[in-house]
C-alpha cells in the first residue's frame, strides 16, 4: 500500500487540486480550511487504524487480484469473514473518532459494482470486469480513497430520468466518443467528497430503456477539470469555522461526515474507466446490491458512535453526582441495549452473506433493511435518553467566550460547576460533545443516509416472503394450500 498512515494521506490530499467552495469562497487546502480539516482527520483515522497492531487485522487484508496486502476499505468481500470483519471495523472507527470517517459509501460502491458488472459482462459480453479490476487494481495499490456517487438531484419526483424538464437532474452521458464519453449533471449529499481521490459513479434507481444514457457507472479522479463540489453547511458551523476550542463539542473530528454536492460540467471520462454504458437492465440490481451494504453498516458504525455518547453521558453523571440514582442506571442501561441491538442486526446481515456469480459476497439483504430501520429508530431515542440524563442546562450553556471572560469567567466556573474536585471547563466540555453527538445534521445523517426510512420499509415488505407465511398459516389450519392472487 503506498499510503500507509493518517500523515501520509492527508498530505496526498494537498497534492490534488480540487474546485471546492464553502460559504460562496473557494477552499484552497481542505486539510487546513477550519471547515473540512476535522473531516479529513476523520478518514485519516482509516488508515491509522492499519498502523495499530490491535485492530490491524480489521483494517487490512489481502487482494484478491493480486494477493498484495491492501486496505479493507478498497477490498471485494470474498466470504463471510470479510462481511464480519468490516462491521467490526467500523464500529472501532466509530468509537475512535465518534463520527462518520467517510468511506464506507466508496467501500459499498466497489462491492456493488463488481458483482453487478461481472453479470453484465456474462450476458452482454462486454469487458467491463476487465476495466474494473484495472482500476481497482490501481485503487488498492495506492490505497485511495473512493467517494461513492449515487443520488441525484432528482428534480420533479413524479417523473424518471428520461422525462425530466431538466436533464441534467440526474447525471447522463451527453456525448460519446470513440475513447470514452462526456457525462453531465449533479451528486448530491456526498459524504467525504471533498477530501476523497477519487469518484465512482454509480446511477441511483432502477431505469427503463429509454434511459439509457443515464445508465451509468465510471470512475474519476476528484481534481478532473469541470468538476465542482459545494460544501455543506452544518449545525454549529460557525463555532467550527472560528476554531472555538470547546464550544464546538468535537475539535478533533467534526460532527458528521461532510457532505458535498458534486457538480460535472461536461467532464470526460475515458473508456477504461466506464465500467456501464447504457445497459439499463441492471441498473436496479446495482441500487439493490448497494442499498443493501450500506444499510447493512449503519448498526456499526453508528454503534461506535454511541458507545462514545454512552460513555460521556455516564462521566456527565458522575460529574453532576448523579450517576447512582437508580433512573440513571436504568436509562443508560437501556442505551446501552439499543446500542448492541443495532450492532445485532449488523453482525446478522454479514452471517447471513452469500456469494454472487462474481464470487464477491453479499450481505442479507432482508436483515439490513431491517438493521438501517432499527437506526433511524433507535439512534434518535439514544440521543433522546442522552439529552434526559444530560440536563437542560446544555440548551443555555454560555459559550467558552463567557466562561474566558475576565469580568464574568470567575461566575461561569461557580454556578455551573459540579461535583468537588472536577474543573467545570471539563463539565461544558463534556455537554457541548452531547450537544455536538445529538442535534442537527448527525441525527438527519441516521435518518436519512443509506436511503430514508421508507426505503427500507419498501425491501421489507418486498422481501418478507407473505406468500410462504400464508401458506404456513393455511396449513396448520388444514386449508387448501395454493398461489395466492397479488
Amino acid at each position: 500500500m503506498k499510503l500507509i498512515n493518517g500523515a501520509e494521506y492527508i498530505e496526498s490530499l494537498r497534492n490534488l487540486n480540487p474546485t471546492i467552495y464553502y460559504k460562496g469562497e473557494k477552499i484552497d487546502d481542505v486539510t487546513r480550511h477550519p471547515a473540512t480539516a476535522p473531516h479529513v482527520r476523520a478518514a485519516a483515522m482509516t488508515y491509522a487504524l492499519a498502523s495499530d497492531e490491535e485492530h490491524k487485522d480489521l483494517a487490512v487484508t489481502t487482494s484478491h487480484l493480486t494477493g498484495r496486502t491492501i486496505g479493507r476499505f478498497t477490498h471485494v468481500h470474498q466470504n463471510i469473514e470479510d462481511l464480519m470483519k468490516k462491521i467490526k471495523m467500523l464500529r472501532v472507527l466509530g468509537q475512535k473518532t465518534g463520527t462518520c470517517f467517510q468511506r464506507c459509501v466508496g467501500l459499498d460502491g466497489i462491492n456493488a459494482t463488481y458483482s453487478v458488472v461481472f453479470e453484465i459482462d456474462e450476458k452482454l459480453g462486454t469487458d467491463y470486469l476487465e476495466r474494473l479490476k484495472k482500476w481497482l487494481t490501481y485503487i488498492q495499490d495506492e490505497n485511495l480513497m473512493v467517494v461513492g456517487a449515487m443520488t441525484d438531484p432528482k428534480g420533479d419526483r413524479s417523473k424518471g430520468p428520461a422525462d425530466q424538464p431538466d436533464p441534467d437532474q440526474y447525471v447522463h452521458i451527453v456525448e460519446r466518443r470513440d475513447d470514452g464519453i462526456v457525462i453531465r449533471g449533479a451528486k448530491l449529499h456526498m459524504t467525504g467528497a471533498v477530501n476523497s481521490h477519487e469518484i465512482l459513479i454509480m446511477p441511483t434507481t432502477a431505469m427503463d430503456e429509454r434511459s439509457k444514457d443515464y445508465a451509468v457507472i465510471c470512475a474519476i479522479p476528484a481534481d478532473d477539470p469541470g468538476i465542482t463540489m459545494i460544501f455543506g453547511r452544518q449545525a454549529s458551523d460557525d463555532r467550527r469555522d472560528k476554531m472555538e476550542r470547546i464550544d464546538v463539542g468535537k475539535p478533533s473530528f467534526g460532527a458528521v461526515g461532510g457532505e458535498a454536492v458534486i457538480v460535472f460540467e461536461d467532464v470526460f471520462v475515458p473508456t477504461e474507466r466506464v465500467f456501464m454504458d447504457g445497459e439499463t437492465d441492471f441498473t436496479g440490481a446495482l441500487v439493490y446490491r448497494f442499498a443493501a451494504h450500506h444499510r447493512a453498516n449503519y448498526g456499526a458504525c453508528k454503534t461506535g458512535l454511541m458507545d462514545v455518547l454512552t460513555g460521556a453521558v455516564s462521566y456527565l453523571a458522575q460529574i453532576q453526582g448523579t450517576a447512582r440514582a437508580s433512573h440513571v442506571k436504568d436509562k443508560i442501561t437501556e442505551m446501552i441495549h439499543l446500542s448492541e441491538t443495532l450492532y445485532c442486526s449488523s453482525i446478522a446481515c454479514s452471517a447471513e452473506g452469500w456469494p454472487t456469480p462474481s464470487g464477491a459476497y453479499m450481505v442479507d439483504t432482508m436483515l439490513a433493511n431491517v438493521c438501517k430501520q432499527n437506526v433511524t429508530r433507535f439512534h434518535f431515542e439514544i440521543a433522546r435518553l442522552a439529552l434526559d440524563l444530560a440536563g437542560g442546562f446544555i440548551a443555555t450553556l454560555p459559550s467558552e467566550y463567557d466562561l474566558e471572560s475576565e469580568e464574568i469567567g470567575h461566575l461561569v466556573r461557580k454556578y455551573f460547576s459540579g461535583v468537588e474536585g472536577i474543573p467545570t471547563e471539563t463539565r461544558i466540555k463534556i455537554a457541548r460533545m452531547i450537544e455536538a453527538m445529538t442535534g442537527g445534521t448527525a441525527l438527519v445523517e441516521s435518518m436519512h443516509g443509506a436511503g430514508s426510512p421508507q426505503a427500507q420499509r419498501v425491501m421489507i415488505f418486498r422481501e418478507g416472503e407473505l406468500d410462504k407465511k400464508i401458506k404456513l398459516a393455511k396449513s396448520l389450519l388444514g386449508l387448501p394450500v395454493r398461489e395466492n392472487k397479488k
